[in-house]
């Protein structure tokens, strides 16, 4: 994905984490949105190890909804 699309998305954190964020966006004298877009960067191929919620069915999501 290119880095010129610039689409408002809503994103919920619980109120810790964005604390956080927040904190070290603060710190490094930089926007939420650039934190949480290097972190996704740093980590992204580590999410992608985990299998989908599909992969194993019937196996609980970590919201412990079932399938």
């Amino acid at each position: 994905m290119g880095g010129s699309d610039k689409r408002k998305q809503s994103l919920y954190f619980p109120e810790e984490m964005l604390k956080e964020i927040q904190d070290e966006a603060t710190r490094q004298d930089r926007s939420l949105s650039w934190i949480v877009q290097k972190a996704w960067k740093i980590s992204r191929k580590e999410i992608m190890k985990y299998p989908s919620v599909n992969e194993f069915p019937g196996e609980e999501d970590e919201r412990g909804a079932t399938e």
